[in-house]
């Protein structure tokens, strides 16, 4: 049983790899579209013409919060958040294990549990009226406002993916826990 869950746990992680490497391509784009927009502006001042546009300017915004939505679960998964482990990283890997499953499975599961339920309905109204930005050329806020969900539904599979992986060191299959990550290479960028 533990095998298949394992199993399980790889798929996801490999979902979580897939996902975080489109947000590092956003990232490239979100840089580009910020460059164009600070040159076109400052251009613009110049010429004395308005070249930029509230799209341009929107999209900058909303391809930066996908980066973020999309890079949760990636950074779940590969460890990369922010931590205080000045004594977490003196623990042996089961006692680490026990921490991470006790607070994957009473803080983190819930918390986004919670975010799907309460995001669930702005997003359905802002669908049923089509929401659009309010400044001129803007773009509609309906899409955007759906990748929370996606963002929140991601991290919550990835918390399950981690869940299995400690319930497996608990367990004493680490090994196992190794083999299955030796197919995957993590997309780092340092």
């Amino acid at each position: 049983m533990l095998r298949i869950l394992l199993r399980i746990s790889s798929l996801i992680d490999s979902l979580s790899e897939r996902v975080g490497g489109v947000s590092v391509w956003l990232v490239i784009i979100t840089v580009l579209v910020g460059f164009y927009n600070v040159v076109v502006r400052y251009m613009g001042q110049y010429i004395g013409m308005q070249l930029t546009s509230n799209l341009l300017i929107e999209m900058q915004w909303y391809l930066y919060s996908l980066v973020f939505f999309l890079g949760f679960a990636y950074i779940l998964k590969n460890g990369i958040n922010v931590r205080v482990d000045f004594i977490y990283a003196n623990w042996s890997r089961r006692r680490k294990a026990m921490l991470d499953f006790w607070g994957h499975l009473f803080l983190l599961v819930p918390y986004c549990v919670i975010g799907i339920w309460v995001t669930v309905h702005p997003v359905m109204t802002s669908w049923r009226q089509w929401e659009m930005s309010p400044d001129p050329d803007g773009l509609p806020r309906a899409p955007l406002k759906t990748m929370i969900i996606v963002a929140f539904a991601l991290l919550l599979l990835q918390a399950i993916s981690e869940l299995i992986k400690e319930f497996a060191v608990l367990r004493g299959a680490e090994e196992e826990i190794e083999d299955l990550a030796e197919h995957q290479e993590a997309l780092r960028i340092e």
